[in-house]
This record gives C-alpha cells, structure tokens and sequence, in this order.
C-alpha cells in the first residue's frame, strides 16, 4: 500500500532490499583449500580469484568429447525442432544441408522465434547431464560451495545466433530472476561455449567486483523485445560501486574451457556480430542446505553428499518437472498448448518495475506488480 506523501519513483518492488550479504560472497565465503588436489581442482590462487574478482576464466578443462556429444545432442534437438516445423506447416525448407553453427539460423528466418522454441523445450539431454555432473567437475565446484553439491534448477541452453536480440542478453545479476531468498546463497554458474567465444561472437563480459557488496541492485523489466531483466550501468555504478571504465572484462573463452561466476557479479553478453550461432551452456550449483531461490517451482538436484561417497543422483525426479510449464502456472496463466509460441514470461517480470511493455510482458496478467506466493510451505 502506498504511503501518504511517497512519489511514485519511491515505490519499493518486490526485488528491492537494503540487506547486503557479502561475507556470503567475498573471499571469507572460501572453504578451505584442499593441500592436496583432486582431478579437476583448480589452485588456491584460481580459487581467490574467483572470489575476489568475481569470476574466472578457465581456457582448458573439458575433453573435447565430453563436449563434442553436446554438439550432437543440440544437432538432435535442433532437428526435432525443425520436422516440428515443418509438420506444422511454420517452414518450408528442412535444410538438412546446413550444420551446427548455421541451421537454426535459416529455421529463424523462415520461422522468427526458432530460437525461442528451442530455448523454451529444456530439453535436458543425457550429454548434458554427464558434463553438468562429471566428477572433475564437482571437484572443482567443491572448492567454491562445499562438499554438499546440489545442481540448480535453472541451467539454460543459449542458443545465440547472429544479430538477434533475443540473444543478447544486458546487463543484470542473476539473482534478479530468481526470489529474493536467492539474495544470501553462494550459485556458482559455469558458462560453457560449443566453440571459440570470442567478442566477433559474443562472448560475456563481466564487472569485476561488482559482487563485492553482496547486494542485487534495482534491475527494469523488460529489455527491448525481450523476456530480460535489465541493470542499467548507473545503477551499477551508484549501488555495487562498478567503474565502467575499469572494472569491465571481456571474457572470450575458448572451446574446452570455461567461465566462472557467482550470482551477484553483473554480466552480460554481447551481440554475435559473425556469422555462426554461438551455443553454450548455463550450468549452475549451489549448496545442497540452502533454497534454491526459484521461486517454489522447481527443486535443485542434488549431486554430491559429503556423508555419502556413493550416492547417486535422482535425475527421474530433476526431469519430471517442466520449469517453463511452472513459470506459466505460476503466473496463473492458463498453460498454452500452442508448441509454436515464441514468448516468455516468468515471475521476474513482476520482481521489478515494468519500464518497458513488450509482446512478452503483454501475457503476463493484469494487475499490481506484487508476487503471488510461488513459495511451497
């Protein structure tokens, strides 16, 4: 309810806080370092890195083929996609001919919004899988959030192709989309490419330290025709302290490696200027005795136990629930049945103040911008 005599620039959203958390970020979060390393581990100085600055970049770390079988999953997907089409009547053209870094584009160009039908599917393939849980990997991941490794919910496949802007992604912290239980839990996102990132790309750019205040700043909804939280940089600059001048990196990262970052460190992606779709992979963990954040729609799966060296991972359970048919619902939408719908809504979208209506937005439902209780009990 409004206040006597608060202007309306002075409304507090849901996603506004003053409570800050950076012990929960900063290098008094880091666990103690292993003396010795385990297959994977990266050094005590990469690891400092990565808490102090915010990020890190790793150039080689994955065998080639562990990615290579992601390039085939996403060749599968995108040609399940493109029959779906076709049987659809939305294309006209299969283009079997083309390859990996080029037939989504020819598909969004007969069909604008491919991409987003493709992005919105989460299908969650088995080559996927064995990256996101690969036992290097999770020992690295232990140096960052503990032995108790849960993977998080929202784990994404970017399917960037040239010059759209619904791939290009701004400025934004991503505890913005997620609730603000978020605000006060360590997520480590791993930013894995499916080639060279470069700048020509579209690769990530990060502000270093920008996490240091261990504070989500006011983000805007929606970002030109997009679903995306935006942080516009003067709010970077005023509340998390960023110099644009100097504390901004470009993070090309080369295939087989990949970038680091927590859930505060503001980033964004470039646009992809050349002539090849950019894939990648958001891969994120947590620790397993803290909430996800994700608004009650979705738990995270758990991967690793300290107290259990043989667990094993319950991916039947992590795959029975859709996190877009949720969003839908929570937003108490009526779930569309339309498999060509190329928009996107989601509980951030009322998080924030609307500066900006789009023909996303527009589906959201009518009314104040206060968060209905997604939160289980």
């Amino acid at each position: 309810r409004k206040k006597p005599g608060l202007k309306m620039s002075e409304k507090r959203w849901p996603g506004q806080t003053d409570e800050t958390f950076p012990e929960v970020f900063n290098l008094k979060a880091m666990p103690a370092q292993p003396k010795v390393l385990k297959p994977g581990q990266l050094s005590e100085k990469d690891i400092r890195q990565f808490f102090t600055e915010g990020y890190l970049v790793v150039d080689s770390f994955f065998d080639k083929a562990e990615l290579d079988a992601c390039r085939e999953a996403i060749n599968e997907q995108v040609d399940d996609l493109a029959n779906m089409l076709y049987r659809g009547g939305k294309i006209k053209n299969l283009y079997k001919d083309k390859g990996l870094f080029e037939r989504l584009s020819f598909l969004e160009k007969e069909f604008p919004g491919t991409n987003i039908i493709l992005h919105k599917l989460g299908k969650l393939p088995q080559a996927f899988k064995d990256v996101w849980s690969n036992d290097r990997l999770l020992n690295m991941v232990e140096q960052i959030v503990g032995p108790d490794i849960t993977g998080h919910p929202v784990w994404n496949l970017r399917t960037k192709t040239p010059q759209n802007q619904a791939t290009t992604v701004p400025w934004h912290q991503d505890s913005a989309y997620l609730d603000n239980r978020s605000y006060e839990v360590l997520q480590l996102t791993a930013w894995v490419p499916l080639l060279d990132a470069t700048r020509a790309n579209g690769c990530m750019e990060v502000a270093a330290r920008g996490h240091l205040p261990g504070k989500v700043a006011t983000h805007t909804c929606c970002w030109g025709d997009t679903w995306y939280t935006e942080l516009a940089e003067d709010e970077m600059v005023k509340t998390l302290g960023v110099d644009m001048k100097k504390d901004i990196v470009l993070c090309p990262v080369p295939y087989g490696g990949m970038l680091l970052i927590n859930n505060m460190i503001p980033h964004r992606s470039l646009n992809n200027v050349s002539n090849d779709i950019r894939w990648s992979l958001d891969l994120r963990w947590q620790r397993s005795d803290k909430n996800v954040g994700f608004h009650g729609m979705k738990e995270g799966v758990v991967m690793r136990k300290k107290d259990d060296p043989n667990y094993k991972m319950d991916w039947d359970t992590f795959d029975g629930i859709d996190r877009h048919k949720e969003q839908a619902r929570c937003n108490q939408e009526p779930l569309s049945e339309d498999a060509f719908e190329t928009t996107i809504q989601g509980p951030w979208m009322k998080k924030w103040e609307m500066t900006h209506q789009n023909r996303h937005t527009a589906k959201l439902p009518e009314g104040d911008v206060v968060l209905p209780t997604w939160h289980k009990n």
